[in-house]
């Protein structure tokens, strides 16, 4: 079980903007420290310039996980997945979410933010939040992923 005390990176574009500030509400009310990369309204900008700050951020070893959303949760997931150990994924069930922790000891979750409910990203993220690596077989696979 992860420490609830961790601070978590957390940004989207204009499609995730409604759902990052539900969820950042959410988080706190659970004991989480979110620092929010943006954006901070729902105007139009590319997923790319919060995404890499965010990776960077967890790559860094200033957050442990994160949390993207854009409209499809696929292009901000794409470019996390840019950086070095960094293994974001596309979550938009608990189950999905929890074996993105499980097998993949995935660090950063993303939300397909317009084909999601709040209640449903809600609890895939905690879910992802509150879920260990399994390790053993999986952790071999994880080694083999960075080229």
């Amino acid at each position: 079980m992860l420490d609830k005390t961790k601070t978590l990176a957390l940004g989207c574009d204009q499609g995730g903007f409604e759902l990052k500030e539900f969820l950042k509400i959410k988080l706190a009310e659970s004991g989480y420290s979110v620092r929010d990369f943006g954006t901070y309204s729902s105007d139009s900008i590319d997923y790319p310039d919060v995404a890499h700050p965010v990776a960077s951020a967890v790559e860094n070893g200033l957050f442990p996980m994160a949390i993207l959303i854009c409209g499809s949760g696929n292009g901000i997931c794409i470019t996390a997945n840019k950086h070095q150990n960094i293994r974001a994924a596309l979550c938009w069930t608990t189950e999905i979410a929890k074996l993105a922790r499980l097998h993949n000891d995935a660090n950063i979750i993303c939300l397909p933010g317009r084909f999601i409910s709040e209640k449903e990203a809600l609890k895939a993220t905690m879910a992802f939040l509150t879920t260990d690596f399994e390790g053993g077989r999986h952790q071999i696979r994880i080694e083999k992923i960075p080229l």
